[in-house]
């Protein structure tokens, strides 16, 4: 009889990382049936998504008292309709919020259904007694980093390390950066977020650390990496300054052979870091929330870190800027000092291998969860 399984989606992140783990799948398991809560990526696998993804993404699940009677109707929808389906396996893909109540519902009305999840939640952040929950209707978890596996084997939760796909070796294709690139300027590389609130508090710091370094630095060129959903946002805040030595990509295979010809990168805190460090090049980070939000997220948080090497190190081997630490001047600051001082960059360098070498693994992070995943179709 032939095997089904549910892949569960919430965002385009999670529909990326599903499509490469399937494609993975398919591999070295042809005769499967699929269906999902997905999106174009999955779509272009041949899976077929029972409602579009941005029926989930526009209600925002994190406001949840704002949209708690569309999320609890788009819930049971969805388990409604995967219990129609009756897969062997319901892959479910980070978005917590959404993909884990729904894995939570599945499992109470099909326990015969194996639910198992990719990308863990940060329970090493804050709320570790959620394991203690997971465990009743999660049957495996896949982690992309190795240091999370001592919670779920604390809780007998059964885990694989499967590793983080933004450090999977990547192809390189030959790119010609000509008509991009000034040859007589070296690149600092700027990331300054992926959510319009994030564009709009970061930019207009960034614009004037900018300004602050061009009365020093005449031979640096700052490149702004954007998604192209926000290119044009990014692109309008830049034209309104009287900034010059600017330029903007949006392209992913030019923003990495950007990345690999900086000599520094300023980034908001996020996932980012593993890229730019993974590509050898040394940083700062940044963020700045409300104070509302922060005093909060201070009282529940149980790491003093918020940069991922940070955190697995328990030092501070990147630097953050955070909150009021937050503002042009302090920036330029610290970013003139590494300049200055090209042994800073290597120690920070060196210090990231050291982890890298540890969180990496030998395949790719989707062939790894796709490995998992057929352990349960046999």
């Amino acid at each position: 009889m032939q095997k089904r399984v549910f892949i569960l989606t919430g965002e385009p992140s999670g529909d990326r990382l599903a499509a490469s783990a399937i494609s993975k799948l398919k591999n070295i398991n042809a005769n499967l049936k699929y269906l999902s809560v997905g999106g174009e990526n999955l779509k272009s696998k041949g899976v077929s998504s029972i409602y579009k993804l941005e029926d989930i993404t526009y209600l925002g699940f994190t406001k949840v008292f704002l949209n708690l009677f569309k999320i609890k109707k788009k819930i049971n929808y969805t388990v409604e309709k995967i219990l129609e389906f009756n897969p062997d396996i319901l892959f479910s893909v980070d978005s917590p919020d959404f993909t884990l109540r729904v894995a939570k519902m599945v499992k109470s009305k099909n326990n015969n259904i194996k639910t198992i999840h990719y990308v863990s939640p940060k329970i090493w952040l804050w709320r570790e007694s959620r394991l203690k929950k997971i465990k009743k209707y999660i049957d495996h978890m896949m982690l992309l980093f190795k240091f999370e596996k001592k919670y779920y084997d604390k809780n007998d939760i059964t885990s694989t390390f499967v590793g983080h796909p933004l450090l999977d070796v990547k192809g390189k294709d030959k790119i010609d950066l000509g008509n991009l690139l000034d040859k007589n300027k070296k690149i600092i590389s700027i990331f300054p977020g992926s959510r319009l609130s994030e564009i709009k508090t970061f930019m207009p710091i960034l614009i004037n650390f900018i300004k602050l370094s061009n009365k020093k630095y005449k031979s640096f060129d700052y490149i702004f990496h954007s998604t192209l959903k926000l290119n044009d946002k990014v692109k309008k805040i830049l034209d309104s300054s009287d900034l010059k030595n600017y330029k903007i990509v949006s392209d992913e295979s030019i923003k990495n052979h950007i990345l690999s010809n900086s000599i520094f990168a300023i980034a908001k805190s996020g996932t980012i870091s593993l890229e730019i460090s993974n590509a050898q090049i040394p940083s700062i980070i940044i963020y700045k929330m409300n104070f509302l939000n922060f005093f909060i997220i201070k009282r529940l948080v149980k790491i003093k870190y918020a940069n991922i090497f940070n955190i697995i190190s328990n030092f501070e081997i990147i630097p953050e800027l955070l909150q009021s630490k937050c503002n042009y001047k302090t920036i330029f600051e610290l970013f003139d000092k590494f300049i200055k001082n090209p042994e800073l960059c290597k120690e920070q360098i060196l210090s990231c291998n050291k982890i890298l070498k540890d969180i990496k693994t030998e395949t790719s992070s989707a062939e790894k969860a796709a490995s998992v995943l057929n352990s349960y179709l046999r």
